[in-house]
């Protein structure tokens, strides 16, 4: 590894360290965030009850409960549906046949 770019990994480290402990700040335009979801709106819209869209979902009522109380938060799998869902409702009408 060139001295340059090892110099610059660990000048990183140090910064994320600092940010970490509170005695760097991040500039703003250097955070970056995602957009997640409205699960409750998106079930709202369906017209579905809790119980019904979690198994649409294929998650339990519990955890789509706490995804709309905002307790958790969708990951992997579940957020990939969920951001297709809420691009094309129609695919709660495709997984509701299955």
């Amino acid at each position: 590894m060139k001295t340059e770019l090892f110099n610059d990994l660990v000048e990183s480290m140090q910064q994320m360290v600092a940010i970490e402990k509170g005695t760097l700040s991040v500039p703003a335009e250097n955070i970056h965030r995602h957009r997640l979801p409205d699960v409750k709106s998106m079930r709202e819209a369906s017209g579905l009850k809790q119980n019904e869209f979690a198994d649409v979902v294929g998650v339990s009522a519990s955890l789509l409960q706490s995804w709309e109380q905002h307790r958790r938060i969708p990951s992997g799998s579940s957020l990939k549906l969920l951001m297709m869902i809420e691009r094309d409702p129609a695919v709660i009408d495709a997984l509701r046949t299955l």
